[in-house]
C-alpha cells in the first residue's frame, strides 16, 4: 500500500505540473505585461491548489491554529523543519504562497523552478559562502518590496520531533528590513515520509502560527538573542 501511494503521488506530482503548463504561460505573460498584482493572485491560487492536492493524495490531515496572528503586511515566517512535506504544507495553508529558500539544484528542475520564480523563491548554493550571503540580501529585498518570506533556520530537516539550533542569518532578513518575525510550529510532517523509510504514509499534521515578534528598536544584544528567543517560542508552542 505504501509503495502504491508513493508511486501514485509522484506520478500525480508531475502530471499536475504538466497540466498546469498553459496556466504557467498565462502567469508569465502577466509578468511580462507588468500585471504584477493580477499575476500574484493567479499564481497564489494555482500553487495553493496544487500544494493542497498533493497533501490530499498523501493522506495528510492538516490542522492549522493561529491564522489570526498573521500580519497584513510583509513578514519573515520562521519555522522548524521536520520533513519534505513542510513545503506543500506552508504553500497550501499559510495564505498566499510566500517566497522560500531552495537548494540551487532545484533550479535545474523544469516547471518547478518556473513556478518558484513567480512567487520569488531564492535559490541558494550552500557550497558558495558569498552566494549564500547574497541570498540573504535578495530575501531582504523581497521583504522590502512588500512580500513575505519563509525561512527554516535549522538549515536542514530534523526528520523528527527535536528542534535544532536556529542559525542567525534568517533573522538578519527581519532586522534589516524591519519586518516582524512570525514564528511557526510544524508538528508531524516527518510522519508523512521521513519516518517511513521515505514511503509516503497518511498522518496528522498540526501547524501553529504564533503572535508576531517585532524587531524595530532592538538593541544589539536583543538582536543577538532573537534566534534562541524564537526557537524557545516554537518549542513551547
Amino acid at each position: 500500500m505504501k509503495f502504491i501511494r508513493t508511486a501514485v503521488w509522484f506520478i500525480y506530482f508531475w502530471c499536475y505540473l504538466l497540466c498546469l503548463m498553459p496556466k504557467l504561460r498565462k502567469a508569465k505573460a502577466m509578468q511580462r505585461e507588468g500585471r504584477i498584482e493580477e499575476m500574484d493572485a493567479y499564481v497564489a491560487k494555482q500553487v495553493g491548489d496544487w500544494a493542497r492536492s498533493l497533501l490530499r493524495i498523501a493522506g495528510a490531515k492538516v490542522k492549522v491554529n493561529g491564522l489570526e496572528h498573521m500580519p497584513d503586511g510583509a513578514a519573515v515566517y520562521i519555522a522548524n523543519h521536520q520533513g519534505n512535506f513542510d513545503i506543500p504544507i506552508l504553500l497550501g495553508h499559510l495564505g498566499a504562497p510566500k517566497a522560500m529558500f531552495a537548494k540551487a539544484e532545484i533550479a535545474k528542475l523544469p516547471l518547478i523552478r518556473d513556478w518558484m520564480k513567480l512567487f520569488r523563491c531564492i535559490f541558494v548554493d550552500r557550497s558558495n559562502a558569498r552566494q549564500a550571503m547574497n541570498s540573504l540580501k535578495e530575501a531582504g529585498e523581497v521583504v522590502a518590496s512588500g512580500y513575505s518570506v519563509v525561512v527554516f533556520p535549522e538549515g536542514t530537516r530534523s526528520k523528527g520531533d527535536p528542534i535544532g539550533e536556529f542559525k542567525s542569518g534568517a533573522f538578519r532578513i527581519a532586522t534589516k528590513s524591519g519586518a516582524p518575525i512570525v514564528p511557526v510550529r510544524i508538528d508531524g510532517t516527518y510522519k508523512l515520509m521521513e519516518a517511513n523509510g521515505f514511503w509516503i504514509t497518511p498522518a496528522e499534521v498540526e501547524i501553529t502560527i504564533l503572535p508576531p515578534v517585532p524587531v524595530d528598536g532592538l538593541s544589539k544584544e536583543e538582536i543577538a538573542a532573537l534566534p534562541e528567543q524564537v526557537r524557545t517560542l516554537i518549542v513551547n508552542a
